[in-house]
């Protein structure tokens, strides 16, 4: 299996506008983070983990020529707001659970017209529950986890998982999470939260849950400077940056 993390940034994006921080005024280019998303090349398939609106950028960087599922951890617009831009893949299959395909349809009612515009994007939508679902033939675990009140997946494929924007997770879910090779987790900063892990409680999840190598992604300027931060973590716990390859 072979991921790639197109986005590394929370809604905001890193540099944040009109911010001049150290992070934002940073020139290495690990600390410019746009908009999170994965791609999973897994049992030669493409598995596109959400579509934010930085999402044509990342497809042109990151080369990409096919998308055989797309898969939503909930409706946010730094998630989905790049939808319209799978008009070049074709014909792509989005699977979210029922809120969230009912927000897709209205907040791109043209994709679904009776009378389509021609060459808007080709989609359709699979609503998925928290049961296990093959997305052409890969087989995907959804993990049900809280954006502060707002229900959201995750999704672990194979002994990888990628579970973003949480704040919490109950003991059924975690179990799901157990014997984990890579373990993708948000993470937004130091301080405290309403609807996203801080740093301490992304650590303590980890220390719980003893995945081999965890990463963490949507990250806030709030959180530090790339290469300040990494030298601080444990050995098997790393600051994701857009680009980044993994095997696992």
């Amino acid at each position: 299996m072979r991921v790639e993390f197109l986005g590394t940034g929370t809604s905001n994006g890193v540099p944040f506008i009109n911010c001049d921080c150290e992070v934002c005024a940073s020139a290495d280019l690990k600390d410019k983070r746009l908009r999170c998303s994965a791609m999973v090349k897994v049992e030669g398939k493409n598995i596109l983990i959400d579509c934010g609106p930085d999402f044509r950028q990342q497809a042109l960087r990151g080369k990409i020529s096919k998308i055989d599922a797309l898969l939503l951890t909930h409706e946010h617009f730094d998630h989905v707001g790049g939808i319209d831009d799978l008009r070049a893949f074709g014909k792509v299959r989005i699977y979210a659970e029922s809120r969230v395909a009912g927000a897709i349809r209205q907040m791109f009612a043209y994709c679904f017209a009776k009378f389509k515009y021609p060459g808007i994007p080709d989609i359709s939508l699979c609503e998925i529950d928290e049961r296990p679902f093959c997305a052409d033939g890969v087989e995907i675990v959804p993990i049900r986890a809280y954006h502060h009140l707002l229900p959201l997946l995750g999704y672990r494929i194979g002994n990888f998982a990628y579970v973003t924007d949480i704040k919490t997770i109950d003991s059924e879910n975690k179990a799901k999470l157990q014997g984990l090779d890579v373990l993708v987790l948000g993470m937004l900063r130091y301080k405290e939260h309403l609807s996203h892990l801080s740093f301490d409680e992304a650590m303590s999840l980890v220390d719980e849950l003893k995945p081999k190598r965890t990463y963490f992604t949507h990250l806030s300027h709030d959180f530090g400077l790339h290469e300040t931060e990494q030298a601080k973590l444990p050995e098997n716990v790393f600051v994701a940056y857009d680009g980044l390859v993994i095997e696992c």
